[in-house]
C-alpha cells in the first residue's frame, strides 16, 4: 500500500513537472497551430508576403545609398576610383 502511494506521488510530481514545462514551452499554441492547417497556410502566406515586400523596399533603399555614396566620391575627381566608379554609376542608371 505505502509502495503504491509512494509510486503515485512521484507519478503525479513527474506529471505536474511535465504541465509546467509544456505551459512554459507554449506547447499548447504550437498544436494548436498545427491543428488549424487553413490557419498555417493563412499565417505563412502572409509572412512570406511580408517578408518579400521588406526585402524588396531594404533592396532599394540600401542600393539607392549606396549609388548616392558613389555620386558623391565621382564628385571629388578621384583619378583611379572615379573612373571606375563613374562607369559603375552609368551602368545602373542605363538600367533604369
Amino acid at each position: 500500500m505505502f509502495l503504491r502511494k509512494s509510486k503515485y506521488n512521484l507519478l503525479e510530481k513527474a506529471i505536474s513537472e511535465l504541465n509546467k514545462t509544456l505551459q512554459d514551452g507554449n506547447i499548447h499554441e504550437l498544436s494548436y497551430l498545427l491543428g488549424s492547417k487553413k490557419e498555417m497556410i493563412v499565417r505563412n502566406l502572409m509572412a512570406g508576403i511580408f517578408r518579400g515586400v521588406g526585402i524588396g523596399i531594404g533592396v532599394t533603399i540600401i542600393t539607392a545609398i549606396l549609388i548616392i555614396f558613389l555620386q558623391k566620391i565621382v564628385a571629388l575627381n578621384i583619378p583611379v576610383i572615379g573612373e571606375y566608379i563613374s562607369d559603375i554609376v552609368d551602368i545602373v542608371q542605363k538600367g533604369r
